[in-house]
């Protein structure tokens, strides 16, 4: 293919790829704990890293990085202790965060705030080697806690009570839960943008969902859909000079909305062979309730 011989489009489908698998591996969580928008607010929180990015003359990716794990950490601590008036707090953290990014930027040598227009939706062109490291390095903890350590924290964001009851250090895991979110963020912002980057979260997940009720095949379904959207949206943003992060939040809405139509009579089929095989008042098996999600089961 011709975008392979140029070495930004290889160094930006790499980035892809791993903000596919990366995205819904931790989407997935969210979902299940019902906080499907807390990409959103950790992506508004990430601006002022890359604002002191630019102000500091440091990387961006890192600076980023380390503001919106600080930033999940306060949010899950406002989740903890802010019962009557977190909302509030967590509005002031979102919105600081975007006024900080711009601040910052704007007080750096020679900023400008179109600097951060890459960062806020995505660029393929500005993806430099540093960034593919640091990409990879970020991906692989990503993927190392969300598939290590699957059973505790589906058990945890399942149902917390049981969790504490079993043994399970509960606050270090959602704690974990959160900082791995940020983490996420900052993989994907180069990519899809900190603005979009909720949607590649959440989203394939979401899709997966409408055919798969265990845990282990909706994780497997999400990040394949993850994997082929961000791929399709980076070589149709080569092809066509389109924005990338657009292109790939609404390929993973266009997955949606045909899993969706194909998985409605196929819910309709099972659900009819279900009842053919159980008759009314055989109470020998249930199916999973539909709004359950993904808490099927674990499986490996």
């Amino acid at each position: 293919m011709e975008l392979l011989n140029y070495a930004f489009m290889q160094r930006a489908l790499l980035a892809a790829v791993l903000v596919g698998v990366t995205a819904p591996a931790i989407g997935i969580y969210l979902v299940q704990r019902r906080q499907a928008l807390m990409g959103d607010g950790i992506g508004h929180v990430a601006m002022t890293g890359v604002g002191l990015g630019f102000l500091l003359s440091a990387s961006p990716v890192w600076m980023a990085t380390a503001v919106a794990v600080l930033g999940a950490v306060l949010m899950e601590l406002i989740r903890w202790y802010g019962r009557t008036r977190g909302d509030i707090a967590l509005a002031m953290l979102f919105y600081g965060g975007m006024a900080g990014g711009v601040m910052f930027t704007k007080l750096a040598p020679g900023g400008s705030t179109a600097n951060l227009l890459s960062y806020l939706f995505g660029s393929l062109s500005t993806v430099s080697q540093s960034d593919v490291v640091a990409i990879c390095a970020l991906a692989a903890f990503v993927v190392l806690v969300t598939l290590g350590l699957r059973r505790q924290l589906f058990a945890v964001n399942q149902d917390e009570e049981f969790a504490r009851v079993t043994g399970l250090p509960v606050r270090a895991l959602n704690l974990l839960t959160a900082v791995t979110a940020a983490v996420t963020v900052t993989v994907a912002m180069r990519v899809v943008g900190l603005l979009l980057v909720s949607a590649l979260m959440v989203v394939p997940v979401a899709a997966a969902q409408q055919l798969s009720r265990s845990f282990a095949a909706t994780f497997a379904i999400a990040a394949a859909i993850g994997v082929s959207v961000t791929i399709g949206g980076t070589v149709t943003s080569y092809y066509q000079d389109v924005p990338p992060g657009a292109t790939i939040v609404l390929l993973t809405i266009a997955a949606f909305i045909v899993l969706t139509a194909l998985a409605t009579p196929l819910a309709r089929r099972r659900a009819r062979a279900l009842a053919a095989a159980h008759p009314a008042g055989d109470p020998a098996e249930y199916a999973i309730p539909a709004g359950r999600g993904a808490a099927g089961e674990v499986g490996a």
